[in-house]
């Protein structure tokens, strides 16, 4: 069995493939494989004519990060030891892979892990999608050391210290694979955004750890795929938030979370309306709408549900939103 494979999963991204894939390539110890999620932009003639030495799983449409990573990483069970799974807009550092496979190689209560990551587009701060490990707050709000909400950090190494947390990021996600495909890898009905964490959430019920390896570096560009000016990533970011929340929870557990996320959910949407307009507020009463009628998304998974979500918290967070908007506390290290 092979120690490590890092898997890009690719859609309709070549110009993103030409900007970032060689330095994977010159950067990385591990096999390198590409995910095509049926593109439709020539990317699997570029990678054959141009990287013929990257491994190609071709699946043969859009299935989504969530369920594409399933289908790819079904291929590879067996064969490898951990899975490292990397946007394709990250830009990578000397013996990233490395750090990742050592640091989690040795903590056996350890089911997943990512590295720091930082912007590429706001140089010298944390990225949006992870930062230095992710948290939630109590009624399933996600934020990162580095990120706050809507606010990054300069990256001054105040967040250096490699810690347990409650997710990783999927921009750059290393899992145990047996773990990985021993709980169903991603909710396929995610589609996008938050299937990670979710799946963070299942793993750590039975008693596994997340962690981030800060002394492990990756940029990330963001957006390569689905930018935020698109309404549908604003619908699947609060879609997927109430799945995983009633996913995770047992029903009660949900209901006592679920009515005061309903008017902080709320006042987002009036905010939306103003601030990037009536598509993306819209987006958000689609979320609940959908949400309400599949809200069995979870599958025919056997689902261990908890009461809440704070159980693990190294630091608990009644709420992330009255923390920012009424108290200011815009970094981590001011959460009270």
């Amino acid at each position: 069995m092979n120690k490590a494979a890092i898997v890009i999963l690719n859609f309709n991204g070549k110009n993103i493939l030409r900007k970032y894939l060689s330095r994977v390539l010159s950067h990385s110890i591990y096999e390198i494989i590409i995910a095509d999620n049926g593109s439709s932009d020539g990317s699997v003639d570029y990678l054959l004519a141009h990287y013929p030495e990257v491994k190609l799983i071709l699946l043969h449409q859009n299935h989504g990060y969530s369920q594409g990573y399933n289908l790819a990483l079904e291929k590879l069970r067996g064969g490898y030891e951990y899975y490292i799974l990397l946007n394709s807009d990250v830009s990578v550092t000397e013996s990233w892979d490395k750090m990742l496979i050592d640091y989690i190689s040795d903590k056996p209560k350890v089911a997943a892990c990512q590295p720091r990551i930082l912007s590429l587009q706001k140089k010298g701060y944390f990225d949006y999608a992870g930062g230095a490990g992710g948290f939630l707050d109590s009624m399933g709000y996600p934020f990162c050391r580095g990120r706050i909400l809507h606010t990054l950090e300069a990256d001054q190494n105040q967040y250096s210290d490699s810690i347990r947390v409650d997710w990783a990021s999927g921009a750059c996600f290393c899992v145990k694979a047996d773990l990985f495909h021993e709980y169903g890898g991603f909710n396929p009905y995610f589609f996008s955004h938050m299937e990670e964490i979710d799946l963070c959430l299942r793993m750590r019920k039975d008693g596994f750890q997340v962690h981030c390896c800060s002394e492990a570096r990756v940029y990330h560009w963001g957006g390569g795929t689905l930018s935020d000016a698109n309404p549908f990533k604003t619908y699947l970011n609060f879609r997927n938030s109430l799945l995983m929340l009633y996913s995770n929870l047992t029903l009660l557990g949900f209901c006592r979370v679920v009515w005061k996320r309903f008017f902080l959910d709320a006042a987002a949407m009036i905010h939306l309306l103003f601030t990037k307009g009536w598509p993306h507020s819209k987006a958000v009463a689609k979320a609940y709408l959908d949400f309400l009628k599949k809200k069995n998304m979870s599958g025919d998974r056997q689902i261990s549900r908890v009461e809440r979500l704070d159980s693990e918290k190294i630091r608990p967070v009644f709420s992330i939103i009255f923390q920012y908007y009424l108290f200011g506390r815009k970094k981590f290290s001011e959460l009270n």
